[in-house]
């Protein structure tokens, strides 16, 4: 051994050899791992403070529940990404236009559940999910709330859409007309004939107790109660036109103003002349004339029915009946008629004219005369009128007793 070699401790090179290197530790993937980098010397207090911080939160970050808890985080924001892209792909497909090309009209029956009226708005091409529909009901704290009733559903209605319309109770109305001047009887069989109505009749009304209207409903509305509709609303409009009526009318109850103003309505259909042809039934009853109107001598014949379907013989207009005019005095015992409410308010607030004749002008109105010779001349005229046109209906006005032949029909 040499002598170079003799006095080297053990663990130490010998003077001369470089020191062995050490093998580098290795992290994933190959990659070298750094050595730790050495702490800074400092000898300021709020400095070594500051550096022991951030030492404690180093340690910390690398505790096993730090890592876990960061973990978690991260799936949760994931997994709120993806729902939140979920639920808008949700929505889009509630709220996009529907599939149906034309409006439909669909029944949702009393007690009916979600799923029921899903799979029947499937089944009509009204959607194209049923779950889709169900989920959002559900989802807008709707479940329970669509109401029953016939619904319209627009073209291309989305999901939502119609959950709005069910939910708010939005059903289909429908409609129907009675026109002024009908009886009792008349309405009674209009409400008969009606496809959507419900259920029969107790009895016909009294005349005059229903006012003429277009009345909606919905489906499931009986008859009877559309007829105490009608009665609900003439006793309300007659309270107020009784009240707003005109001083000294030769009217004393609101039962008289009806069963006048039920004369007035089936002597013109002309509006304008309502108010007038009112004034000369109240300066005839102020006179004690009798009224000489037609339309009394046909209800005296036929009642309830309405139509004569033929013209009033001469005969008959001096027959005697309970509400021939041309035979009694004043106003027949009842309406002939249930009028409108502005044969009602023409009674009330009649023309202020001296008239006491009218008849037929030709025009589809009438001529107004406060003297019989007036009145003759233009009844005259009537009569050269009627030659030219014999198909032209005979005219529906009070006149005189003298000439009893202008006011009813050959």
């Amino acid at each position: 051994m040499s002598q170079d070699f003799q006095d080297v401790p053990p663990g130490e090179n010998p003077p001369g050899e470089p020191a062995p290197q050490k093998p580098q530790r290795r992290g994933w993937f190959g990659r070298r791992k750094q050595p730790p980098a050495a702490e800074p010397q400092t000898s300021d207090p709020r400095e070594m403070k500051r550096l022991a911080r951030q030492r404690r939160w180093s340690e910390r970050s690398k505790s096993p529940f730090v890592v876990a808890g960061n973990t978690l985080i991260t799936l949760v924001i994931i997994a709120a990404i993806a729902i939140a892209g979920t639920v808008r792909i949700f929505e889009n497909r509630f709220e996009k236009p529907g599939p149906a090309s034309a409006e439909t009209t669909m029944i949702v029956p009393r007690g009916a559940g979600t799923r029921e009226v899903a799979q029947d708005l499937q089944s009509k091409g009204l959607i194209d999910g049923e779950w889709t529909f169900v989920v959002g009901v559900q989802a807008t704290g709707n479940r329970g709330k669509l109401k029953a009733g016939e619904y319209t559903i627009p073209a291309r209605a989305s999901m939502r859409d119609i959950m709005e319309m069910m939910v708010s109770g939005k059903v289909t109305e429908h409609a129907i007309t009675i026109p002024e001047g009908l009886t009792s009887q008349q309405i009674v069989a209009r409400l008969e004939a009606d496809p959507v109505l419900k259920g029969d009749i107790d009895e016909v009304p009294p005349e005059g107790t229903l006012l003429p209207e277009t009345y909606s409903y919905i489906l499931g509305t009986t008859r009877q109660q559309m007829l105490e509709r009608m009665q609900g609303a003439q006793q309300r409009v007659l309270s107020d036109i009784w009240a707003n009526r005109a001083a000294n009318l030769p009217v004393k109850s609101p039962e008289e103003l009806v069963t006048l103003a039920s004369i007035v309505e089936k002597e013109t259909g002309v509006a304008s002349e309502r108010p007038r042809v009112a004034a000369v039934f109240i300066n005839r009853l102020k006179k004690h004339m009798r009224l000489q109107s037609d339309p009394t001598i046909i209800y005296g014949l036929v009642g309830g029915k309405g139509t004569l379907g033929r013209p009033i013989l001469r005969s008959e207009i001096g027959k005697a009946t309970p509400y021939n005019t041309y035979v009694i005095p004043g106003l027949p015992p009842g309406p002939i008629a249930n009028p409108g409410r502005a044969s009602l308010e023409a009674v009330a607030q009649p023309a202020d004219t001296k008239d006491l004749y009218f008849v037929a002008d030709g025009s589809g109105g009438h001529a107004f005369a406060s003297s019989l010779s007036e009145h003759q001349r233009n009844v005259s005229n009537w009569r050269r009128i009627q030659r030219e046109k014999p198909e032209t209906e005979t005219d529906h006005a009070p006149a005189d007793a003298k000439d009893q032949a202008a006011g009813a029909g050959e």
